[in-house]
């Protein structure tokens, strides 16, 4: 299995960074990993027209990096929570179709919905906010507990 995470901008803090490293390391037990930034784009003044045209450009960003056959998982704040069983499961599923499963974060301003057309499953990580670049450390944790579920070994909890 392929796992890649896409992520806009790039995380600058130390724990974070710190984090990412130790949870793709973890993962690289069950799966080949590969985290990429991709550029943000900025938006100005935010008014709805430049949000919609920096969300279309960063749409066009992940898209030209995907494959045909990637499964597309989107961290989407619209979409239904998930626990860490229903996580597991759908990596299941979703591994039995294909095997290159590409997870990808929306910058400040969310995802073009042309993104969540194209995706495959999306999930919500909870009715909080984060940083995104907080969201791609719990994202990694929660595919990380997931491997661990699918091979039937413990996580401490």
């Amino acid at each position: 299995m392929n796992l890649t995470f896409l992520v806009p901008g790039k995380a600058r803090e130390d724990f974070l960074v710190s984090g990412y490293h130790e949870y793709l390391k973890r993962l690289s037990g069950y799966a080949k990993t590969d985290l990429v930034f991709l550029p943000e784009e900025k938006t100005g003044r935010g008014n709805a027209a430049e949000i919609a045209k920096a969300l279309d450009k960063e749409a066009d960003r992940v898209l030209s990096r995907l494959r045909e056959k990637d499964l597309l998982v989107l961290l989407d704040i619209h979409a239904p929570e998930i626990d860490s069983q229903g996580l597991a499961d759908s990596l299941s599923s979703l591994s039995s179709k294909r095997s290159n499963i590409v997870f990808c974060l929306g910058s400040s301003h969310g995802l073009s919905d042309r993104l969540r057309k194209r995706a495959d499953f999306s999930f919500s990580l909870s009715k909080m906010t984060f940083t995104h670049y907080l969201a791609l450390l719990l994202l990694l944790e929660q595919v990380y507990r997931a491997m661990k579920m699918l091979a039937g070994e413990t996580y401490d909890k």
